[in-house]
């Protein structure tokens, strides 16, 4: 601790922390497969997910976790959707990235009624999603964050335990990738950044 009028000692930067952030990609959901996180590293992974900004001290999202089995029957369930809607191949083809990844989180946005505007409880449960990206990244683990045709269905969101008033933020599949994800283009910032004096 320091005393009242000595000065703070300057930031450490965290190159570990930076080298993360400068080589973050998801993953494709399709291509993770075993190891993924064992049981204690699960728990952490949702312990650090859950540490994110939240206006007003809401918690308004919550986690289910995702195992092989009810993954394979959600699945299944949903097959048999598609061919009742007579939605096109698509549909059928992106079930696999829900049961490829040993472990999924879905992250259920539950906004809090009359508390704080319901776009800013949303990007809350959206920043858990990043959090717990980064916090599968930290134990060595890739993931995906995605939402598919079945985020949206209202005859879908049932067989997830996507309740009334709740919708989907999305869908982290933690696993191994036996090779490097794929760069993406990025933004030029020149293009993002304005600077105000």
């Amino acid at each position: 601790m320091t005393a009242l009028n000595e000065p703070l000692p300057p930031p450490v930067p965290s190159k570990a922390f930076l080298d993360r952030l400068a080589l973050r990609r998801s993953a494709p959901a399709q291509a993770l497969t075993t190891p993924g996180p064992s049981q204690a590293e699960l728990d952490h992974i949702l312990a650090l997910g859950a540490r994110t900004p939240d206006h007003g001290k809401l918690f308004p999202w919550r986690f289910v976790v995702l195992g092989p089995q009810s993954r394979a029957e959600i699945a299944s369930r949903l097959a048999s959707l598609v061919e009742l809607r007579n939605g096109p191949a698509k549909d059928q083809a992106v079930l696999a990235k829900l049961t490829a990844a040993p472990v999924t989180i879905l992250v259920v946005s539950s906004p809090v009624p009359g508390a704080k505007p319901i776009w800013e409880q949303q990007l809350s449960a959206g920043a858990v999603c990043m959090n717990l990206e980064h916090a599968a990244g930290g134990f060595g683990y890739s993931a995906s964050w995605i939402t598919d045709w079945y985020s949206y269905d209202p005859q879908a969101l049932p067989l997830f335990g996507v309740g009334e008033g709740e919708s989907v933020a999305g869908f982290i599949h933690i696993g191994t990738l036996n090779e490097p994800a794929l760069e993406r283009p990025r933004p030029e910032m020149s293009a993002k950044v304005t600077r105000l004096p």
